[in-house]
């Protein structure tokens, strides 16, 4: 049993170019990056092969916000996304998460691999997006334990 009540979850990062995708583990502990997807096209189809072969109950979409706080134009083009996915995959709950820092955090992890240019340029939106949903994974699992020590007491 999965001890966070998130069951299979796919995470996106999305850019207007490719979107980064990243499956958790099926007890939602680990993040993997799986895949790139190409922004333009059916890739919602795509995604739809990803959820059905990892049985998602879940999809985490990273919100770009500065680092302020604030929304940029970037925001907007996420949300406008967000609408379609809910749309598109009707019974399967889409969360919008802080994405702040996941990009320069998987640069930062493939440049310490020694991932060569072209390798970062290939791997960063999917390993930009398990950074995103280990830390979605990581906020459930810290809030479901204080949920439980909290019906313990």
């Amino acid at each position: 049993m999965n001890r966070s009540g998130n069951g299979n979850v796919i995470a996106l990062d999305i850019g207007t170019v490719r979107i980064g995708v990243a499956a958790s583990d099926p007890a939602g502990i680990f993040a993997q990056g799986v895949s790139v997807l190409r922004a333009k096209g059916n890739w919602m189809e795509d995604l739809a092969k990803i959820l059905d072969e990892r049985g998602a109950e879940k999809i985490v979409v990273g919100m770009p916000r500065r680092t302020d706080g604030s929304y940029g134009p970037e925001a907007r083009y996420v949300e406008e996304t967000v609408e379609r996915l809910r749309a598109f995959f009707q019974g399967v709950e889409v969360v919008v998460w802080d994405e702040r820092f996941t990009t320069v955090i998987a640069n930062r992890a493939l440049l310490e691999a020694n991932v060569s240019r072209a390798g970062r340029k290939r791997a960063v939106d999917k390993v930009a997006a398990a950074v995103l949903l280990q830390n979605y994974l990581d906020f459930a699992e810290s809030k479901s334990a204080a949920r439980d020590e909290r019906s313990e007491d």
